[in-house]
């Protein structure tokens, strides 16, 4: 499509309109050719036998004139010998008299095939006709004296109309006068049986128009109600993602202000006093060196003790924004880092364990799982009251999984409503954008038994090897035997 129309960009609400009114308007017109196919086959076969009674209606007509002239003068040729040329031409003028219609009139032929009545054709008399064909080359003559001879029969071709002159096609049935050798009959035109027929076939054509009309006029209907369904909804899914936009900005500018409050807090209540302490250190000893006094190596310490501390301080802040080791060893390495440094901090007893973990999540996946594991461990820290937390990180066939659990109050539901609000909500929004799944098992009572918190990412977020370069960053240990079953 973009290849023919370069410069064609769909919105989203045309994408949705067209893949909804693509089906719509095949399978429409699946329907109406199938309807029309129908229709002319059926119509088909009723002009088909519309027009075989109307053909032997005509084919009885012409029977009942012929039988009914023969009746007429029967009992002249009954009685005639086969030479009584005075019986051929009392019956000859009887043939000749009888004329009906505007066109209908009867003939003879011998079986040689000259011509001896023909009362409308009159300059026909007499001659030999014996090798005359109509304009679609049908001996017309030949085959009528081939009827006769085998008793009586019909015979369809055309020929020319008394009234006009133009070739019309006909209807002829012909019997035989054996012993006269005389080939007699009578023809009709059909010309009202085409026309009936070719009204009937136009007016087939007509309603199967009409039917195309009719299914056109409900398929725009329905195009324009697929239509407008699709701008309501393409409308309702704006107002919606709007909506969402909005809280998903406010969220993180309340992220956003409260990682901010967090950073300014650590660095007043930490750095900055340190560094006080630091400036107090060397002022003492830049006055104990005004006065005189020699003993200066005690608060210069305490300065270079209060810098060190100050220089570890914005190391753990750096490491808490952007730990450096996530993006140089990867996710175990960075984890075991946090969890020690957790442990560290708080006193709480913390297991980390990961089962031959190689290093080959997207950094998508080792930022979110960071985050989750971060923001965990500090919900747990202020509101858990837990004395042991474990933390387990390992790979599988179906992608990675974190597991993080406590032994401590668990999470009733006002608990659980109130740290919805950013928390874990934001840790359902990471995980959701990874495609993966997001999952809390707690105490529903907050009376114990801990919290669990487990977030699986799926396998399309874990980067093939590279045969190229060796994977060091995880040697593959011998593993025992309960970590083979866990692995």
């Amino acid at each position: 499509m973009r290849d023919l129309f370069p410069n064609l960009r769909l919105t989203y609400a045309q994408k949705l309109a067209l893949v909804a009114a693509i089906p719509l308007v095949l399978a429409v017109a699946a329907i109406a050719a199938l309807v029309a196919v129908q229709a002319r086959a059926l119509a088909e076969r009723e002009i088909l036998a519309l027009e075989t009674q109307l053909i032997e209606a005509k084919k009885r007509e012409l029977r009942n004139y012929v039988t009914q002239a023969r009746n007429g003068f029967y009992f002249i040729y009954g009685s005639a010998a086969p030479d009584d040329q005075a019986a051929k031409d009392q019956v000859a003028q009887i043939l000749s008299a009888m004329i009906y219609g505007d066109e209908g009139f009867f003939f003879v032929y011998d079986y040689d095939g000259t011509n001896l009545v023909s009362p409308r054709q009159t300059e026909m008399i007499n001659l030999n006709h014996l090798d005359l064909t109509d304009s679609q080359g049908t001996p017309v003559v030949a085959n009528l004296i081939d009827i006769a001879r085998q008793g009586d029969g019909y015979l369809t071709h055309l020929w020319p109309k008394p009234t006009t002159g133009q070739e019309a096609e006909m209807i002829t049935y012909v019997t035989s006068f054996p012993s006269w050798r005389w080939a007699v009959g009578t023809g009709v035109f059909i010309d009202d049986v085409l026309a009936t027929v070719a009204a009937a076939r136009a007016e087939v054509e007509a309603r199967v128009e009409r039917t195309f009309y009719y299914i056109s006029g409900i398929t725009l209907a329905a195009l324009l109600l697929v239509f407008a369904s699709g701008m309501a909804l393409n409308f309702r899914e704006r107002r919606l993602a709007d909506a969402k936009l909005k809280k998903l900005t406010q969220r993180v500018l309340d992220a956003q202000e409260e990682e901010r409050g967090r950073v300014a807090r650590e660095l007043h209540d930490g750095i900055s006093q340190i560094l006080v302490g630091v400036r107090y250190a060397l002022d003492s000893a830049r006055r104990r060196l005004e006065k005189g006094n020699g003993d200066v190596e005690s608060p210069l310490k305490q300065g270079i003790d209060n810098l060190g501390t100050a220089i570890s301080e914005v190391r753990r802040i750096s490491r808490d924004l952007r730990p450096g080791v996530l993006d140089d060893l990867g996710l175990g390495p960075a984890l075991k880092a946090l969890v020690e440094d957790f442990g560290q901090r708080t006193g709480i007893a913390v297991e980390f364990d990961t089962v031959v973990f190689r290093n080959r999540l997207d950094p998508d996946s080792k930022i979110a799982l960071y985050r989750i594991a971060q923001e965990a461990l500090t919900n747990i820290e202020r509101h858990a009251d837990a004395s042991k937390v474990s933390v387990d990180l390992r790979g599988h066939k179906r992608g990675a999984t974190l597991r993080i659990s406590d032994n401590g109050v668990g999470l009733d539901r006002t608990r659980r409503q109130r740290a919805n609000g950013i928390g874990l909500r934001n840790m359902a929004e990471r995980v959701e954008q990874l495609d993966g799944q997001f999952r809390i098992l707690s105490s529903a009572t907050g009376t114990g038994g801990g919290t669990v918190i487990e977030v699986t990412v799926p396998l399309s977020h874990l980067l093939p090897p590279d045969p190229a370069k060796p994977d060091t960053s995880h040697p593959d240990p011998v593993l025992t035997d309960k970590e083979r079953a866990r692995a």
